[in-house]
């Protein structure tokens, strides 16, 4: 689906604002800190539900205010209008209308408008734990995979179901709660099954995907690869939580489980966060996500919303014209990249761009130049 229209009302740094963009190309321009991010932001919470970089929605209400509302007017491949409201109140609830009917439920509504976000600070992907990277499976596998979605929300509530109960029972020798856990350990196992499943099936196609996109930006072949590590791989995981009962009880929380999955990202069979140079982390996380992008339409048929936050802050020039050329001459979606310095874009855009506009953000404003 195309965003034609996006409207806030007390979203983060926005009182009131209103744009219209174009189909292909659009661009935030404007010095740091006055609110380009924020614009990316809300086009991926309409889309997501949830802000991308906080799981607090009171974080996104304006200063001094008591809710926000957030609202999006999209064409579909054959031309419909949908529109989307998500909105929340301050010590209240969110909701996410959909054509003015509200979802029973959030995760209805995830997959209708695929999103992928690119920015500076998910090089944390490279860098850092396992977290990170099991949340960009999740995301990816959950925006053409209902069952997938319904199945991580329902472990991820006994998990912290079983281990809250691990917590209320610490220090006790006996208890009638112990009986609890054949419950929450049934739950997960049934659920945990289905994950790890699904979880293997995406590797199995995204990693040739990664492979022939890291090669493309890169220009050369280097030895990088990906390996979807779990415990699951050797054992049962109703084994593995009846092995480490005990442990847990000590610890006070699950400590086997696909919660524990990791993605391991390789250059020359050796972990990438190890050894990966700067510029074999920015390829890394380029690829990994027009794999992403690319994945997601696959089995969707949706050309996802493709959003750039501040790529030539820690990208070369070659790499992030590199990555438009990529999306536009191969996936032709619509993209949304913000910059302070429009003389970064204005080359790439005169080459592939068969339409663009470009916005002026400041003052909690974003105004369309009209001689870009």
């Amino acid at each position: 689906m195309i965003l034609s229209k996006l409207s806030l009302v007390n979203f983060k740094n926005y009182e009131q604002l209103a744009i219209e963009f174009s189909d292909r190309i659009n661009c935030f321009v404007g010095n740091n800190g006055v609110g380009k991010t924020n614009l990316l932001d809300a086009i991926y919470y309409l889309s997501m539900c949830r802000s991308y970089f906080s799981n607090i929605d009171q974080y996104n209400i304006r200063h001094n205010e008591e809710l926000f509302v957030v609202q999006g007017e999209y064409i579909t491949q054959t031309g419909y209008t949908e529109e989307i409201l998500c909105s929340y109140k301050k010590n209240g609830r969110k909701i996410v209308k959909r054509n003015k009917k509200e979802y029973d439920r959030l995760s209805e509504h995830i997959g209708l408008i695929p999103v992928v976000m690119i920015t500076p600070n998910d090089s944390t992907l490279i860098t850092e734990g396992s977290e990170e990277r099991r949340r960009l499976i999740d995301t990816i596998i959950s925006q053409y995979n209902k069952n997938y979605l319904e199945q991580l929300i329902l472990y991820n509530r006994t998990l912290q179901q079983r281990n809250r109960l691990l917590k209320d029972i610490a220090g006790q020798s006996s208890s009638p709660l112990l009986e609890m856990f054949d419950i929450y350990d049934e739950q997960l196992v049934n659920a945990g099954k289905i994950i790890y499943t699904e979880r293997k099936t995406f590797i199995d196609e995204f990693r040739p995907i990664f492979l022939e996109m890291y090669q493309q930006i890169a220009g050369k072949a280097e030895a990088v690869d990906l390996s979807y590590q779990s415990q699951l791989h050797e054992e049962d995981l109703l084994q593995l939580l009846r092995k480490n009962f005990s442990k847990d009880r000590q610890l006070e929380h699950t400590s086997v489980g696909i919660h524990k999955d990791d993605l391991l990202l390789l250059i020359d069979g050796i972990p990438a966060k190890r050894i990966a140079s700067q510029g074999q982390q920015k390829t890394f996380l380029v690829a990994l996500k027009l794999a992403e992008y690319s994945l997601i339409y696959k089995h969707s048929q949706k050309k996802p919303l493709l959003l750039l936050d501040d790529l030539f802050d820690k990208f070369d020039h070659q790499r992030v014209e590199r990555l438009i050329d990529l999306t536009q001459n191969s996936l032709s979606g619509q993209i949304f990249i913000t910059d302070t310095d429009i003389n970064h874009l204005m080359p790439i855009l005169k080459r592939v761009s068969n339409g663009h506009h470009v916005f002026h953000v400041e003052n909690n404003h974003a105004v369309k130049m009209e001689k870009f």
